[in-house]
């Protein structure tokens, strides 16, 4: 039997070749419409934050303004003269916050045996620092480096050296030594171990 189609328009699904078109047109469509609100959404972004950057450039120019006019009504003179008067009410601070008892106390745990203090000058530097100038007496230039070591040692003071020595003919060495002395950071000097008490002397027997 013969099958071949001699039609000249060979049979078409053309049902199914028109839904696959359809549907192919919706994503098509559906993929415009997307894209079309993402370019509008993100050009209503573009323009929101141009606003945004033209309005913090404006008020940039404003602080510029406004700094360079208050850098020009300042008066170099005034401005030194308040500064010179702060540092002079610090040193007042300082100087009635500073506590004899406490130094001397810092003095004491430290002292080693053949060492005395001579005098005591505490001052405030050009920086508002409190600098304490010891005048030290002591056998051996040793003798002096251990009290060096022990003053820093304790975290009251730091930059602790030996500004000038003199020697004695027999040997005493004295000494000009000074350190910056830090009130915040003053530890409580050890209390005094006390003395025993004297035995008592033992009852005559009766």
């Amino acid at each position: 039997m013969l099958r071949t189609n001699l039609s000249t328009r060979p049979f078409y699904n053309d049902r199914g070749v028109r839904v696959a078109i359809g549907a192919v047109a919706l994503v098509a469509l559906g993929l415009t419409i997307f894209n079309a609100a993402e370019v509008w959404r993100l050009q209503s972004q573009n323009r929101e934050l141009g606003q945004v950057v033209r309005e913090s450039d404006s008020q940039v120019r404003g602080l510029r303004e406004k700094a360079r006019e208050i850098r020009q009504s300042l008066n170099r003179d005034e401005l030194a003269a308040i500064e010179l008067k702060a540092r002079e009410a610090n040193q007042l601070i300082d100087r009635r916050a500073f506590s004899w008892t406490e130094l001397l106390n810092q003095f004491q745990a430290t002292l080693p045996p053949d060492v005395r203090i001579a005098g005591v000058q505490p001052q405030i530097d050009a920086d508002g620092r409190m600098l304490v100038a010891v005048t030290v007496v002591s056998r051996t230039l040793e003798d002096l480096d251990a009290f060096i070591e022990a003053l820093e040692a304790t975290g009251s003071f730091t930059g602790v050296l030996s500004r000038h020595d003199t020697a004695d003919e027999d040997g005493t060495l004295h000494s000009a030594i000074q350190g910056y002395y830090h009130l915040a950071a003053a530890k409580p000097a050890p209390a005094a171990i006390p003395a025993p008490p004297a035995s008592e002397p033992a009852k005559e027997a009766r």
